[in-house]
């Protein structure tokens, strides 16, 4: 029995993948679910790149700011929505494409891996918080890395939240995050993901990412971030978001004007070629060119998933 096709389109950050998924969405008939980590929280819009109304021309989406910043969101509670939507669109006799550039949730679709949905102990994060404050970042990394090697090689020594994951999953469940990724991935997955990233030449990619942080402070983003922080007075992983930490680094008199442009600037394209080392290590991926013609680049995606490969 064929198993219903899913289209996926990742790669880094401003390389063009929410207008090519919504022109191949109004060809296919077909309707979006976000894989992004942080488009999922409500009034975040500006720094999070959030399509427009206007730019989702009609297309729906899903999970695109539906979870207020307040909220710790884990890979288990994405890949449960996903799969809903995915569900959803299917019943309606539409496409799903999954967009986005958060790899751990594509891998989470693709592969079909189960992340326990680990309850936070509230006493041992603090345990972490104050290991972190008074030892550095960088000796929890250490720790961690001595419990699940493999999976720290994928882990930025800055990405605190990450580092904290893999510590506390290891202590509520006796397993590494490691282990657990490949007990799930010898389930069978109910569906048929055809996976394709965006690439482009990486001058070009760091232009069009400096570009998009000039646009985002003109159409507003301090003053958004000053709202989210008003607004919400507790944000655990919000606002740990890029650009929003360098703003609040700003309003906080920690950085000047100048400072937090550059800063969001370099902390964007690093994080665009941690994005693409993490899709590179994906061999089903079908490569596309960013900078080829929309149409061609589409016509590549539909070829692919109507073969006879899978």
């Amino acid at each position: 029995m064929n198993k219903p096709k899913v289209i996926v389109i990742c790669g880094p950050t401003a390389s063009g993948k929410t207008s090519l998924s919504i022109e191949l969405a109004k060809q296919i008939d077909g309707e979006i679910v976000s894989a992004d980590s942080m488009q999922i929280y409500e009034d975040m819009d500006i720094g999070t790149a959030k399509p427009t109304i206007e730019e989702m021309n009609g297309i729906k989406h899903y999970l695109v700011g539906e979870i207020s910043p307040t909220v710790r969101y884990s890979v288990a509670d994405y890949k449960k929505a996903a799969l809903n939507a995915i569900e959803e669109i299917i019943k309606k006799g539409k496409t799903p494409i999954v967009v986005g550039g958060t790899g751990l949730y594509v891998d989470s679709l693709v592969y079909g891996i189960e992340y326990d949905d680990v309850e936070v102990d509230i006493e041992y994060r603090e345990n972490l918080e104050n290991i972190a404050d008074e030892k550095g970042l960088d000796y929890l990394y250490n720790e961690a890395k001595k419990i699940d090697e493999k999976a720290m090689k994928k882990i930025s020594p800055n990405d605190r939240k990450r580092i904290f994951r893999v510590l506390e999953i290891y202590k509520a469940t006796g397993k590494t995050k490691t282990e657990q990724e490949i007990e799930s991935r010898q389930k069978d997955n109910p569906y048929d993901y055809y996976v394709f990233a965006i690439d482009m030449d990486r001058e070009k990619l760091y232009e069009r990412i400096n570009k998009r942080v000039d646009i985002m402070l003109e159409k507003g983003l301090v003053e958004e971030v000053k709202q989210v922080a008003e607004k919400y007075k507790n944000l655990p992983t919000a606002i740990q978001g890029l650009g929003y930490k360098e703003v609040m680094e700003y309003l906080n008199g920690n950085l000047t004007y100048d400072e937090m442009v550059e800063k969001i600037k370099i902390e964007t394209r690093h994080y665009a070629k941690r994005q693409l080392t993490w899709f590179r290590k994906n061999k089903e991926i079908t490569w596309i060119n960013g900078l080829d013609k929309m149409q061609n680049n589409i016509d590549i995606i539909l070829k692919g998933v109507n073969s006879e490969g899978k």
